[in-house]
């Protein structure tokens, strides 16, 4: 390949002989070594991943970063700050868990699957608070859609009203990013984690070594969100279940269900099981359905995010080429 063959760092091979979760297909648990070269080589050389460079990868478990790498030219590394857009989602889910030592109320699920009702919101402005931004006009001042109340309709008004009912109304950008990072505990300390709008369902900018820790604190038991992965999850795909989602951005020709903040990957034909949280701008972070692996990949594209075809936009080429590498991971070699 040329010099946009991604770097890859490789951590502690020599002391991981074998490692990860079996899998059916492959009747040898492949080895750590293994496992990086089929990855690497996805990021690089697919189709569908090379349509989404350039961009920062990392795959680890629930101790360490495991691998990682850059894909393309000029692509982000670990630390560079990404507009992490609907990642901020699952952030905001492990915040809830927290708060409620694990038990959601039922009003809580219904919030968090975006069923509530509060489906008129659109964004926030430069210098609002949670609440001006909640009640503002261009979110129809917070109004409730009686006739979307317990069916799936994919909206920022739904965390957006909820944030306002945990006491996090009256927060600007600073605040709101203190008082979720205070919230996540020992997960969150020392994050980069800044809102650039106070919109808890998208506003979000980190990097991704550090929503790495938060995937691995998932992974570690230090988030109770981490039990929580997959549970109460709602059909999101209008042709699936008309009668049960009205709107989601998942394209027509898949079907997931979504989790508390966090889609579950379940589609009957392509997916895996895997749980994860892409952003518009195609940040996407990932769990195995196993629960032994998390993954990223890491970039901000602008282009193509109003697209009408759904294989132009980043999040759709991230979730394409990340679910390769995960695969290849899996196995330990191409799928």
């Amino acid at each position: 390949m040329s010099n946009q063959i991604a770097k890859l760092t490789f951590v502690s091979i020599a002391s991981w002989a074998c490692l990860g979760v079996s899998y059916a297909a492959s009747p040898i648990e492949p080895g750590l070594p293994e496992r990086v070269r089929a990855a690497q080589a996805m990021a690089n050389n697919a189709p569908q991943c090379q349509v989404a460079q350039p961009f920062y990868w990392e795959i680890g478990d629930g101790r360490r970063v495991l691998a990682s790498g850059q894909a393309g030219r000029k692509a982000p590394d670990a630390q560079t700050r990404l507009q992490i857009a609907s990642a901020s989602k699952w952030i905001y889910g492990a915040y809830v868990a927290e708060q409620r030592g694990g038990a959601l109320t039922q009003d809580d699920i219904r919030y968090l699957n975006f069923q509530s009702g509060y489906t008129r919101f659109h964004m926030c402005r430069q210098g609002q608070t949670v609440e001006e931004c909640r009640t503002s006009m261009l979110n129809r001042r917070g109004a409730q859609d009686t006739d979307s109340i317990g069916r799936f309709l994919y909206n920022g008004g739904h965390m957006q009203q909820h944030a306002a009912l945990m006491g996090l109304g009256a927060l600007d950008n600073q605040g709101l990013s203190q008082a979720i990072l205070r919230g996540l505990g020992k997960a969150g300390q020392g994050w980069d984690l800044v809102y650039s709008q106070p919109q808890l369902a998208g506003g979000a900018q980190s990097n991704a070594s550090d929503y790495g820790r938060f995937l691995r604190a998932m992974l570690s038991g230090d988030l109770k969100i981490g039990g929580l992965l997959g549970s109460h999850p709602v059909c999101t795909q209008p042709r699936s279940c008309p009668g049960e989602a009205l709107k989601t951005p998942i394209p027509v020709t898949e079907s997931w269900h979504y989790s508390l903040g966090h889609w579950v990957e379940d589609d009957p034909a392509v997916g895996d099981g895997a749980f994860s949280s892409p952003g518009a701008f195609g940040f996407y972070p990932w769990i195995d359905a196993g629960r032994q692996f998390y993954g990223i990949v890491a970039r901000e594209e602008r282009s193509g995010v109003l697209s009408g075809d759904p294989d132009s936009k980043p999040a759709v080429r991230s979730v394409e080429c990340g679910r390769l590498m995960r695969q290849a991971w899996l196995l330990g070699h191409a799928p």
